[in-house]
């Protein structure tokens, strides 16, 4: 390691926990972004309801996190952050059936609390940049109140809301190995995306 990558790596080591996830998980990231805008879910409700499937599948994959009683001590209004209720209603608003997967979830009512909190960064990361999202859905007829209401901000704001999580994250007392296990999940949360953006848009 040269002195210009040491002293990345150190700088890196000083910031938050979520600002270290962010760099960790920069180019995973950016992999899936661009992933989701090539199959251009908002080019028409069709469409749009391929990335309601995902959504639905990855929410589904997380929901028993949004109960656990571990995680609820850790982070603010954790059963608040479940948004698996507002998919789920956004699937019936545009007269689909919400999917009946053949798998079970990925996470059961016990969890690795590192590699959950990695999963909730990312779930969490999603709707803070959701207000872009619903600006385009809203070309296609959709609102907070119809079709689009797991994209709607917390009425406190979604940056104090992502804010305040992000407090609660960098403050949990890990060790080295529990730290490697939050960056492991949340590059396992945005490759679990990734893959169904390629299952419903192929």
């Amino acid at each position: 390691m040269n002195m210009m990558e040491r002293l990345a790596v150190e700088a890196v080591a000083t910031t938050g926990r979520a600002k270290r996830l962010k760099a960790h998980t920069h180019e995973v990231h950016e992999a899936l972004d661009r992933r989701i805008m090539a199959g251009d879910p908002f080019a028409d409700r069709a469409r749009y309801c391929r990335f309601l499937a995902v959504q639905h599948a990855f929410h589904r994959d997380i929901d028993a996190l949004y109960s656990n009683p571990a995680l609820d001590a850790l982070l603010p209004d954790l059963a608040g952050r479940r948004r698996l209720p507002q998919i789920e209603q956004d699937i019936i608003d545009l007269g689909g059936t919400v999917p009946e997967l053949g798998t079970a979830p990925l996470f059961g009512r016990e969890a690795d609390v590192p590699t959950a909190l990695g999963w909730l960064y990312v779930a969490e990361g999603s709707n803070l940049g959701a207000a872009f999202l619903l600006k385009a859905a809203a070309a296609l007829g959709l609102s907070e109140a119809f079709g689009a209401r797991h994209l709607a901000g917390h009425p406190e704001g979604r940056g104090l809301h992502w804010r305040t999580f992000t407090a609660a994250l960098d403050v949990v007392t890990l060790t080295d190995a529990e730290e490697e296990r939050v960056i492991a999940g949340a590059e396992a949360a945005f490759r679990r995306v990734h893959d169904l953006v390629e299952v419903h848009f192929a």
